[in-house]
């Protein structure tokens, strides 16, 4: 395939939150790989705009440097790959739920251990956790912390998010496809390039994080368990990838919430009933993560029309839904 400066992601659909996450993954992941670069070799230096004019809506990444679709996939799973171990951050545990003491003392470790070039490691650990903000508990120093509202598993049907958090990114690519003479092996590369470039089947039995809307299944509408039919109908494995690297864009903070501080994070908001809910732009002009980040951070955000005059067409608004002990998010829906 011919190599070019701009490519169309025609996998990462606009209302689906995994997918937009995957897109800050791939951000995060193509950075990674320019700081890793020697003095003098070109850079990609990535920024990423949204084809408004096109349809379907899809986002386009812009490269300083011309790569081939299957380069660009390459250098995304190189990227990855240098930033994978860091989502081990925040240690052994299965589930997001540290006692405040542990979470202070990990990221103040990080952040003093952190550097310009890297930082990949306090990114991550501020997107999890913030020790200003904890669960009710009798003992105040031992109340867990308040994690990030992404954080969807706690060990319902044996999901462990901080498990899944290490163990994904760190899995370059899924099993074997097929059995015998059509059994089909991909790379890292092919996994993220399947993700970025072709409509997602979904075919890898591989770990998920409930952020992909086509996970919320409901017993009313199946014969058997849901939970067990979403395994067999699997994951899309590149994009559960770039996502578990992309979650390093979304920080916490605290937020003062009904007498109580909670966890909040970048375009993250919740109603008056208690419903969570992320909103993210879409942008005309191709800006680079931090300008992305400026934009989800903006306090007129969810203010539909007010960040025209900074190129935002509209804003897409997903929100977060509990089915049982299970939890989901829907489909984004543009803001009106």
């Amino acid at each position: 395939m011919t190599a070019a400066r701009s490519h169309r992601l025609d996998g990462l659909e606009p209302d689906n939150l995994l997918a937009f996450q995957a897109l800050l993954g791939l951000l995060r992941a193509l950075e990674a790989v320019d700081r890793a670069r020697d003095a003098g070799e070109a850079k990609l230096m990535p920024r990423v705009a949204w084809d408004v004019e096109g349809a379907p809506l899809r986002p386009v990444v812009h490269l300083a440097s011309a790569r081939t679709r299957g380069a660009l996939a390459a250098e995304a799973a190189a990227g990855v790959e240098i930033l994978a171990g860091d989502n081990r951050a925040a240690g052994d545990r299965l589930d997001l739920n540290h006692p405040r003491p542990d979470a202070r003392d990990r990221l103040a470790a990080a952040t003093k251990a952190a550097s310009a070039r890297d930082r990949g490691r306090v990114d991550v650990l501020a997107a999890l956790m913030t020790d200003a903000a904890v669960k009710e508990d009798k003992d105040p120093a031992k109340a867990p912390i308040d994690p990030t509202p992404l954080c969807l598993l706690f060990g319902q049907g044996h999901q462990h998010f901080l498990d899944r958090f290490a163990t994904v990114p760190a899995t370059p690519a899924p099993p074997t496809r097929g059995r015998g003479k059509s059994a089909v092996t991909i790379d890292a590369a092919t996994c993220l390039a399947e993700a970025l470039f072709e409509p997602w089947h979904r075919a890898d039995p591989t770990f998920s994080f409930r952020w992909d809307p086509d996970e919320d299944v409901r017993y009313a509408m199946m014969a058997g368990d849901p939970t067990d039919a979403a395994y067999k109908g699997g994951t899309q494995h590149g994009a559960n990838r770039l996502a578990a690297i992309g979650i390093g864009a979304l920080s916490v903070v605290p937020q003062g919430r009904r007498g109580r501080v909670r966890a909040a994070i970048l375009g993250g908001d919740v109603d008056s009933e208690g419903t969570f809910s992320l909103a993210w732009p879409v942008w005309r002009a191709p800006a680079r993560l931090a300008a992305i980040r400026a934009l989800l951070s903006h306090p007129r955000l969810r203010h539909a029309g007010e960040l025209d005059h900074l190129g935002v067409d509209h804003v897409l608004v997903a929100k977060r839904i509990s089915v049982g002990k299970f939890m989901n998010f829907t489909p984004a829906r543009p803001l009106t």
